[in-house]
């Protein structure tokens, strides 16, 4: 299958020709589809916590977080290009969409305006304005999104990046009043991302009353997955090279793994909001962060415990297992010898830890929360993508009541105070595969296994609502107009 060339371009991109062979045969068998249950509402498998236990959870974080060591990783190496699909078609159209011809009537209300209009010398005719927002001027739609401006303030527009570092600064706090910020990035955007920092850096720490510290790093070249042609067989280019591609945010699980943190912040680039609508934001944050550690310190406990040989409590601690971790033991768990119920409860509480926020569906796009079938025939939750579910369960997607604004706070050390190998945890069977093109050819990509879905799929899982108003993507660049984004 491979020729020498093939074999010297797999070595060089840090991969063997074994491997490069399963994910061929991974085009070839496809992956199954999860074994959905039913979906994960309030009462059963979401939890919406009493405004008692709510502030408890907050205080219990905010009393703990300075003896913590914190990190807020934000995933930013993605280009803005899909914020801004409608006005490319515009531009090789010739004629205004709606959302193209909405950007050009408002362009005044977006925080990038006098950038744009001074790359374009004043000019304003649509055309004009549109190519210097995605082209030759500010480049926006080359750029990482993280890198677009989004919020306007009287002392001047801020990006997303800058949102990212003003919001850690309210609840990633740990040790020394320390906001640890990590972003991956794409190496030829890093310069621009650390000149926004050294820009901002000293300012935002001055009034926040915080020291950053700014990690950045790349998508490993070796987590990126070949691509295909519709026949399953390895795609060339036009030069007959094999064609490698990124294979999604899964591929970013190596990135995490390396964090060196107690408590680990998630949340996609685009989901930030102006000051003003903040305190939603950085109260749930906390509150999710002080579920995560109450959860975690149960965990802890009753692991010390079974260390300890100890088995009076097994069916407090499986009540804990499925009540509280919703990890739904399956009906053989009875029927085990005490020590083997102790092993396996050992196991099952001996994992890395996530909570999540669930907002309130409301037609945003996004994954959803569901019960799946175990292999040992218990049920635990997971994040569920569309292209994961079978066809004939569509409808549950459809149903669902609420969906994943991905809005983690992660535990990842265990009860020793080891960090997790974070790859053990992941399910190779979650991955899936989209169609693209290249160079005008159709080809098939393979995606790994999506950070917060399969890549977490052997964590404890933990949802618990959250509201809506915590949650203001920016999908398309019409969405800096809604209400959310506007600073007024």
């Amino acid at each position: 299958m491979f020729s020498e060339q093939d074999l010297e371009q797999i070595k060089a991109h840090g991969q063997t020709p074994e491997r490069v062979g399963a994910q061929i045969a991974c085009f070839e068998n496809g992956f199954p589809y999860l074994g959905i249950r039913r979906v994960a509402t309030v009462g059963d498998g979401i939890v919406r916590p009493s405004e008692e236990e709510a502030a408890r959870w907050r205080e219990s974080y905010r009393g703990k977080r300075e003896r913590k060591r914190i990190v807020k990783f934000v995933p930013a190496s993605g280009a803005a290009t899909r914020m801004f699909k409608d006005l490319f078609e515009y531009l090789a159209e010739g004629r205004a969409n709606r959302n193209a011809q909405e950007v050009v009537d408002r362009i005044d209300d977006f925080a990038f305006a006098d950038d744009l209009l001074a790359a374009t010398g004043g000019g304003r005719t649509p055309r004009r304005l549109v190519s210097a927002l995605v082209g030759e001027g500010l480049d926006y739609g080359h750029s990482p999104k993280a890198l677009v401006l989004f919020h306007r303030y009287t002392d001047g527009a801020r990006t997303a990046l800058e949102e990212h570092l003003a919001e850690g600064a309210l609840y990633a706090t740990g040790e020394g009043r320390t906001a640890r910020i990590h972003l991956t990035v794409s190496p030829e955007h890093r310069a621009a991302f650390e000149r926004i920092v050294e820009r901002v850096a000293g300012r935002y720490g001055e009034r926040y009353g915080v020291r950053y510290e700014i990690g950045f790093s790349y998508q490993n070249p070796s987590t990126d997955t070949i691509a295909a042609g519709p026949d399953n067989r390895p795609f060339r280019d036009d030069e007959g090279r094999l064609v490698f591609r990124p294979a999604g945010h899964g591929a970013l699980l190596e990135n995490l793994d390396a964090i060196d943190a107690d408590i680990v912040f998630i949340k996609t680039v685009d989901n930030v909001l102006p000051d003003r609508l903040k305190a939603d934001t950085v109260r749930y944050k906390e509150i999710l962060a002080g579920a995560m550690l109450s959860l975690q310190r149960s965990c802890f406990e009753y692991l010390r415990e079974l260390d300890g040989g100890r088995t009076d409590r097994l069916d407090e601690i499986a009540g804990f297992v499925s009540e509280k971790l919703c990890r739904r033991l399956p009906e053989a768990f009875r029927t085990l010898a005490p020590q083997q119920r102790a092993a396996a409860l050992h196991t099952l509480l001996n994992r890395p830890l996530r909570v999540c926020g669930m907002v309130r569906n409301e037609g945003e796009p996004g994954g959803g929360p569901f019960w799946v079938a175990e292999s040992d025939g218990g049920e635990s939750l997971q994040i569920a993508e569309s292209s994961q579910i079978a066809p004939d369960r569509k409808e549950a997607m459809r149903t669902a009541t609420h969906f994943n604004p991905v809005d983690l706070v992660c535990g990842v050390r265990d009860y020793r105070g080891r960090k997790f190998d974070l790859k053990r945890y992941v399910d190779p069977q979650t991955g899936f595969i989209s169609s693209k093109s290249l160079q005008g050819r159709p080809l098939r990509a393979l995606e790994l296994p999506g950070l917060w879905n399969g890549a977490m799929s052997r964590w404890n899982t933990v949802f618990v609502e959250v509201p809506v108003s915590t949650f203001a993507p920016v999908k398309i660049v019409n969405d800096l107009l809604r209400p959310q984004h506007r600073n007024e």
